[in-house]
């Protein structure tokens, strides 16, 4: 999947937003908290979110998969190429990343997004 594809599903998940920041990155959010950070530069990694305990293990033992940089103690990992997942598969783990921030954010928050 391609990061026009990334951004159109982010976004087309409820009260998903998108902004740029860092110089080059492209963050999707869910109340303000982060979900999903995508390169819109060449570098190291393209694609970065949020993941349960268990499928930060499973993921990172995948090739081009890896822990992703300074957000890897808070379950976070990092795609080295477009390729690493199939797309289906990272729809899902978006959403996912999605649900899990969506979880954490004060109830106030979450009830004012429903």
């Amino acid at each position: 999947m391609h990061v026009d594809g990334v951004r159109r599903y982010c976004l087309s998940l409820p009260h998903a937003t998108e902004t740029v920041q860092w110089g080059s990155d492209l963050v999707f959010k869910i109340g303000g908290k982060m979900f999903a950070v995508a390169a819109l530069e060449p570098g190291r990694v393209w694609l970065s979110f949020k993941c349960t305990a268990e499928g930060f293990g499973e993921l990172t033992e995948r090739p081009g998969i890896i822990p992703a940089p300074y957000m890897a103690r808070a379950q976070w990992v990092a795609l080295e190429a477009e390729d690493a997942l199939p797309a289906a598969e990272l729809k899902g783990l978006l959403r996912q990343s999605y649900d899990l921030v969506f979880a954490r954010l004060p109830k106030k928050t979450q009830r004012a997004l429903l």
